[in-house]
């Protein structure tokens, strides 16, 4: 399903945020992980049911203002802005990994903005004996390993550059730098921002996704994450890894419809 693009202005030109949003319905915000953002898959079997809609947060490819953050709870306030400025209300919110992080935030500080959230395998808390993977200096091979369940899968499923593009190929390369940078803010050098002191805040009915073998994020971070949300719900995806939502978009959009709408 072909997206539309946007640029919203927020604070008065403070924030010029790219967003892309395709079909109808109630609003769906997701809010993407750490790496540079892509429409997949499973935005097109979401839009099937809801108006999705993609932010770029500010400091990835296609938004400004990255400078005007200077921790995660200016990036939370930030979007209750653009939500503002988008006049959303009541949405749906969907956030994947450090995105979760931020919707977690967002729907902690701003309850009133959000009637249902779905966190796939979110960032922000931390145990001493489970600890993340630290996926700014892992070798290309652990990171792999950590995201895919099947990673020769993963790297036939992901788009191919033209090797003699050489413009394509440095596009790509300052794109996840330019994500992998900004995200340090957030995460560097541990994952615990304080979220957990502010995770009692939300009140939308939450559903939590993990993949059964995630190696970035592991998955005794569920019921951590369910004990800590009121009344939130726990789903662990088998045969997937880190990105369930690539892996196996149809079963992932499944169980966020089924939640959203039930």
């Amino acid at each position: 399903m072909p997206f539309k693009e946007e640029k919203v202005s927020v604070r008065n030109g403070m924030f010029n945020t790219t967003v892309r949003r395709a079909g109808s319905g109630a609003p769906l915000v997701y809010m993407h992980a750490a790496g540079p953002p892509s429409w997949d898959a499973v935005h097109d079997l979401l839009a099937e049911h809801f108006e999705v809609i993609q932010p770029h947060h500010p400091g990835w490819p296609g938004s400004e203002g990255f400078d005007h953050l200077d921790d995660v709870i200016d990036m939370s306030l930030y979007y209750l802005d653009l939500f503002d400025a988008m006049n959303l209300r009541d949405i749906n919110l969907v956030g994947t990994s450090l995105g979760g992080m931020f919707a977690a935030e967002v729907a902690a500080l701003g309850p009133q903005y959000v009637s249902k959230l779905v966190l796939a395998s979110p960032a922000g808390l931390w145990l001493d004996d489970a600890m993340p993977l630290d996926f700014f200096t892992a070798s290309q091979d652990e990171l792999a390993k950590a995201m895919w369940y099947d990673p020769e899968a993963a790297a036939a499923r992901a788009p191919k550059i033209d090797p003699e593009d050489r413009e394509a190929q440095a596009t790509a390369t300052i794109n996840r730098q330019m994500a992998l940078s900004s995200a340090t803010k957030f995460v560097w050098p541990i994952w615990d921002k304080g979220l957990k002191k502010r995770l009692h805040r939300i009140k939308a009915p939450t559903l939590l996704i993990w993949g059964e073998q995630d190696g970035m994020n592991p998955p005794v971070y569920g019921p951590e994450f369910q004990r800590l949300i009121p009344g939130s719900k726990l789903e662990v995806m088998k045969e997937t890894a880190h990105a369930p939502m690539i892996e196996k978009p149809e079963e992932f959009a499944g169980l966020v419809t089924g939640f959203l709408k039930g």
